[in-house]
């Protein structure tokens, strides 16, 4: 399997870390997670012992230090060797809910609920997507008002990894006017606290192991503690963290594909036609190769990506570049491993058909294709 450029020996040992652990710990129960649309909460506890919750969060809070790049190195091997996408992103869900609280949280903020989480103790979600509108942050109308030391929360949001689960969630909000982007904040909101509820666990196509909720905020009272970084300043928080979340949900596509492209290869060899091979035949093995050449065109697109925004490059177009990349990829690639299977790979219990379903997400999770040509278009000012 190819790796990224970025990765050095330290990488290298991490995912034979992560491997052992995703083998052992996830791949033997992936179809029963996936069927039972969770798995156990206990899993949580035991990523943490591994050290794979603290990859890429800083040591001072109880992390495992590394960057990026060691989280993406770690995720790759969760979903190769685990074999569950929806387990990977539910038990990483904290990597996107996370990092605001990391960069603009107060210590307390930081000891209480980014520790608890790379402990293994506390499960957290990020809410930003509503019922109204997702693509859109800058009409979020979730509305938090001030009433002395609380603001009163009223709203609801919809798409929620982890949500069902969560124990808190970093939930942006409107706090005031004075534009759409200037009037809004992030507000970490605890499970229990009154008002706050989950109204509805949502079915899926695919990511049948993640919980995905739509949440319900009413008079919901947040103590002015909770707020993260300053009030009407969350717009940038949440842009800053989508460059991160496109690239991660990029890398995680160039892992599927590769899970998918070994699947179809490995059936191609054993699966006999007409007296041969699947692979005895030129269409099969044309097919394969046009499979891994674009798996390495998405990784190498991706991993050059990753290199430049650790290298502190402006990289809001090239993930968006990345992603749509890698999303278009990982959907042909996934198509082409079912079509290579025949009629199994339409079978429940063939990991290509679970992959076929997980991959559809990925052009509409973290901001649709559409948006990211926009995003594209704007930058590169057309």
């Amino acid at each position: 399997m190819a790796k990224y450029l970025f990765e050095t020996e330290e990488h290298r040992e991490l995912r034979e870390q992560i491997r052992r652990f995703a083998s052992t710990e996830i791949a033997p129960h992936a179809d029963e997670w996936e069927e039972a649309g969770e798995f156990p909460r206990e899993l949580y506890k035991r990523a943490a012992e591994v050290g794979l919750t603290g990859v890429g969060f800083p040591e001072e809070l109880g992390g495992g230090g590394g960057n990026f790049g060691h989280l993406l190195a770690a995720a790759d091997e969760m979903v190769l060797a685990g074999r569950s996408v929806g387990t990977l992103v539910s038990l990483g869900s904290h990597g996107i809910a996370l990092p605001p609280i990391v960069k603009w949280g107060t210590q307390a903020q930081k000891d209480k609920f980014v520790r608890g989480v790379l402990q293994g103790k506390l499960i957290t979600a990020l809410a930003i997507t509503e019922p109204g509108g997702g693509s859109d942050v800058a009409s979020l109308r979730t509305r938090a008002v001030r009433d002395g030391d609380h603001y009163i929360v009223n709203g609801s949001k919809t798409f929620i990894t982890s949500g069902c689960r969560a124990d808190f969630v970093t939930t942006a909000v409107r706090t005031g006017g004075g534009g759409k982007h200037r009037g809004i904040s992030l507000l970490i909101i605890e499970r229990g606290t009154p008002g706050f509820s989950v109204s509805k666990k949502l079915n899926k196509t695919g990511w049948w192991a993640s919980d995905t909720a739509e949440l319900a905020f009413e008079d919901c009272r947040v103590p002015v503690e909770n707020l993260i970084g300053e009030e009407n300043a969350g717009f940038i928080a949440i842009m800053m963290n989508f460059v991160t979340e496109r690239l991660a949900l990029a890398a995680q596509c160039v892992s599927i594909a590769e899970l998918a492209y070994q699947e179809a290869v490995a059936y191609a060899r054993e699966r006999e036609a007409f007296g041969r091979t699947l692979t005895g035949f030129q269409v099969t093995r044309h097919k394969l190769a046009d499979m891994a050449t674009r798996i390495a065109a998405a990784r190498a697109l991706t991993g050059e990506c990753v290199m430049r925004f650790l290298d502190g490059e402006e990289s809001t177009a090239l993930a968006a570049m990345a992603k749509n990349a890698a999303t278009d990829m990982c959907s042909w690639v996934c198509d082409q491993a079912v079509q290579i299977h025949g009629g199994y790979g339409y079978m429940r219990g063939y990991v290509v058909e679970r992959l076929y379903r997980d991959a559809r997400l990925y052009p509409i999770g973290g901001g649709t294709r559409e948006i990211m040509n926009e995003i594209i278009a704007k930058l590169e000012r057309y």
